[in-house]
């Protein structure tokens, strides 16, 4: 019985890590986009938000997640600038 304990626990890890990982993705990618969008009231509340979300990651989540949702957030970053310089590239 201990096993079977255990194997849900390791499996309850991974989804967390996934889940964490997914909600960091989407987080960014949506506040990467309304970011270009929105006036400067959007652009501060935006970048206070992610700030505070980031924050609270850090003093309540356990490092894992932390890194999960980081690991997300950097794709999702790294991906939009790629986009932005095949649209650019596609203009001229």
């Amino acid at each position: 019985m201990q096993i079977a304990y255990q194997v849900f626990e390791l499996l309850g890890l991974l989804l967390r890590a996934v889940a964490f990982a997914l909600f960091g993705f989407g987080a960014i990618r949506f506040a990467l986009n309304a970011y270009e969008k929105g006036n400067w009231q959007v652009q501060v509340a935006l970048a206070l938000g992610i700030f505070a979300m980031m924050v609270g990651l850090t003093n309540y989540a356990s490092p894992g997640s932390a890194g999960a949702f980081a690991l997300g957030a950097g794709i999702a970053f790294l991906g939009s600038g790629k986009k932005k310089e095949e649209t650019s590239e596609e203009k001229k």
